[in-house]
């Protein structure tokens, strides 16, 4: 395998398992790491780290404003100040890779925009960790053709790309949305390598041969990303993120949601690190 690829297993999904059984399972699986949202749990941040440093795995985080506000002032205030507090879980004992900030919403102007990427430009500089903006429906990220336009006005933006969400919201496979797409390709420093449809952010099965053509949309994306960082000699950084319920249909499935998730997550991985190496 390239020395350059990384794939990190999400924690999304599997927040029931105790964390040292999880990262045991993680280990085996032959991930990296993990990506981590901690706000979603509670518990000893300082134990997860340690079992972390005593497995060699290393973190993202992902992130989200979750709690509630009233003006889009106070929204800019909890960004700023969740973006800290998750930063300050691993100073002195492990810091993470980067953050996935899931920031904004779809119905914020250009200005308040603006104001939410200056945060996390500030955040980024002031510690050292670099935040990416994570393509996500929901969020100002979600349409290929709304965070185009904005790369364009800002070449300091680096993204995680999930493609799965703007495939949904357009209802394409953005055929006729290049310029947004490549755009967005020189833009990112991680992936979430989850496979949605026109329909949906997640198909039931990658390799069902009704979702070929969904599966081969996501790879010629990433394989243009792929062949994109090792020109510039950059790490090739991967979530498999197939989530759990209502992202996971229980159809007639014979193991539990929990299972078939994790089978689809080393499904992508080791399909990819076939591909990719």
């Amino acid at each position: 395998m390239h020395t350059d690829l990384r794939f990190l297993s999400p924690r999304w999904g599997y927040e029931n398992i105790p964390w040292r059984s999880f990262l045991m399972q993680v280990k085996e699986a032959s991930y990296s790491g993990i990506e981590w949202f901690p706000f979603a749990e509670s518990g000893n941040y300082k134990e997860v780290l340690d079992l972390l440093n005593h497995y060699e795995l290393d973190y993202a985080i992902v992130m989200a404003v979750v709690r509630p506000y009233q003006t889009f002032e106070l929204y800019l205030t909890h960004l700023q100040e969740d973006l800290i507090k998750l930063i300050e879980i691993g100073i002195g004992i492990k810091a993470p890779l980067f953050i996935s900030a899931q920031t904004g919403r779809e119905f914020f102007n250009d200005h308040q925009i603006q104001q939410c990427l200056e945060v996390c430009q500030q955040i980024q500089d002031q510690f050292n960790i670099p935040v990416y903006q994570e393509t996500h429906r929901n969020k100002w990220s979600f349409a290929a053709h709304r965070v185009g336009e904005i790369l364009m006005k800002n070449n300091t933006i680096r993204l995680t790309l999930d493609v799965s969400h703007w495939f949904c919201v357009s209802e394409s496979y953005l055929e006729d949305q290049q310029l947004a797409v490549s755009e967005a390709i020189k833009h990112s420093c991680h992936i979430h390598a989850r496979v949605g449809h026109t329909q949906g952010p997640q198909v039931w099965d990658p390799a069902a041969e009704e979702y070929k053509e969904a599966l081969e949309a996501h790879l010629k994306i990433w394989d243009k990303w792929v062949a994109d960082r090792r020109e510039k000699n950059e790490p090739i950084s991967i979530t498999t993120e197939f989530g759990p319920a209502p992202y996971l249909t229980k159809g007639d499935r014979t193991i539990s949601s929990t299972e078939e998730q994790w089978r689809l997550n080393i499904w992508m991985k080791d399909f990819l690190k076939n591909r990719y190496s």
